[in-house]
């Protein structure tokens, strides 16, 4: 697996995290002192497998375990980065059933913001990996 951030051509390696409420909402995260939500998820660990990452990640950032057979790959996506300019976020992205918890969690880590964002909805304030690609992917089917 190649390194989470590869300064020479400006990349960060990212698994995310789709879950949708009853209401095709998707769960983002604002992490604290940024402006965009993003889906919840982050950087491998060393030889992590992208799975694993998500699963860890979110478990990290939100207190909900995800089971990694249930994630199911939505796509491997790039965009520019939310929070550090300059560079692009190639993300690995990954479906999960709703986990009843996810509905009543509260932040945690880095984590200072949660929100459910209707995809169909443009809008500002959201990471250009969910406005420019992977709302699009969803809204496709």
């Amino acid at each position: 697996m190649a390194a989470a951030i590869d300064p020479v051509n400006r990349i960060i390696r990212v698994s995310a995290v789709v879950m949708r409420d009853a209401e095709g909402r998707v769960l983002n995260v604002r992490k604290r002192g940024t402006d965009a939500l993003m889906l919840p998820g982050g950087k491998h660990e060393p030889g992590e497998d992208p799975r694993d990452t998500a699963a860890r990640e979110f478990l990290e950032e939100l207190g909900v375990e995800l089971d990694p057979d249930r994630l199911t790959l939505l796509g491997v996506f790039r965009a520019s980065a939310a929070n550090e300019p300059g560079f692009t976020v190639e993300a690995t992205v990954f479906t999960h059933p709703l986990v009843a918890e996810a509905l009543q969690t509260l932040p945690l880590a880095e984590i200072e913001h949660l929100e459910w964002v209707d995809p169909a909805t443009p809008r500002d304030g959201i990471a250009p990996l969910n406005t420019d690609v992977v709302f699009p992917a969803l809204l496709a089917g």
